[in-house]
């Protein structure tokens, strides 16, 4: 029995176009995980709102010229998660390596940020790391804890040593963390860089620094965004990106070196289902793209 087999069981399909497990080359897992959420809870609930989201949105991407309706998806459904985080990781590292090991490109739907640590694992050091989020999550501890959705970043920084870690769209940071950042030569995108550079002198830095990769690992936490525009999330930060500018930044950076995917952080019910809907648009786009790298 495979690991997807013992650990996942199906749900609503993303997108509403399946494929088999053998000839897809997009897999879709959820992870309704948020155990050591600080602020809001919910995130847990996600998986299922950006499935309905994305059964109810057209799937023509103008950005790339790619329908979702052509990509080869197969939505595997939820992973069983556990009340404790390292069993939650260790599932989540399995199935994970299991995705990778049969060269599909995995999309994890958090969520907690704290799953990105599991994904990460699987993966290994020779990647870097884009994380959009408005938090650079580097804390040592936080409320007595060193495994959470305030740390995963720095215990992957420990733990993995990937190649590089670009954090975009930073505004919502503790001295411990800048710090950290500075002497670990993290490097962070904020949010006033953003609007002070504009999208394409911030696309043509952050591509600078990936020149010499060959692998990435894409995150995005919704928080990026600003609330106006993603009120649904279980760490809200004012003074974010709008949608636009996420999706045009996600669009210049996504290409065929996206081995793995995750979207983490929405909290349904605490919106009307717009961060939802904007959690979805954001996957399309992304794996649009890539697609579309892929081909050409």
């Amino acid at each position: 029995m495979s690991f997807r087999e013992l650990f996942v069981s199906p749900s609503l399909v993303f997108g509403d176009y399946q494929r088999t497990f053998e000839e897809s080359d997009y897999v879709i897992l959820g992870v309704p995980f948020d155990a050591t959420s600080t602020y809001r809870t919910g995130a847990r609930f996600a998986p299922f709102a950006i499935r309905e989201a994305s059964l109810n949105i057209e799937t023509l991407s103008f950005r790339s010229g790619i329908d979702l309706e052509d990509l080869k998806i197969c939505d595997l459904g939820d992973l069983h998660v556990a009340g404790e985080v390292e069993e939650t990781l260790g599932r989540l590292e399995k199935v994970a390596g299991e995705l990778l090991a049969a060269k599909k490109l995995p999309v994890f739907i958090g969520g907690e940020h704290t799953i990105t640590l599991g994904i990460a694992r699987a993966i290994g050091k020779n990647t870097a790391i884009i994380s959009f989020d408005a938090h650079l999550d580097l804390r040592n501890q936080y409320m007595d804890v060193t495994t959470s959705h305030t740390t995963f970043m720095r215990r992957i920084h420990e733990q993995i040593h990937p190649i590089r870690i670009i954090e975009i769209g930073t505004r919502a940071v503790c001295k411990e963390e800048r710090e950290y950042a500075k002497k670990s030569d993290i490097h962070f995108v904020t949010i006033h860089q953003i609007l002070n550079d504009g999208i394409e002198r911030t696309l043509k830095k952050v591509k600078k620094l990936l020149a010499d990769v060959e692998r990435i690992h894409l995150t995005i936490d919704m928080d990026v965004l600003d609330p106006a525009f993603a009120p649904g999330v279980q760490n809200p930060e004012p003074d974010g990106l709008t949608i636009n500018a996420l999706l045009n930044l996600v669009y210049g950076l996504c290409d065929r070196r996206v081995v793995a995917l995750d979207l983490v952080e929405v909290a349904p019910h605490y919106d009307n289902g717009t961060t939802a809907i904007q959690a979805a648009r954001t996957l399309f786009e992304a794996l649009c793209q890539i697609e579309k790298t892929k081909r050409n």
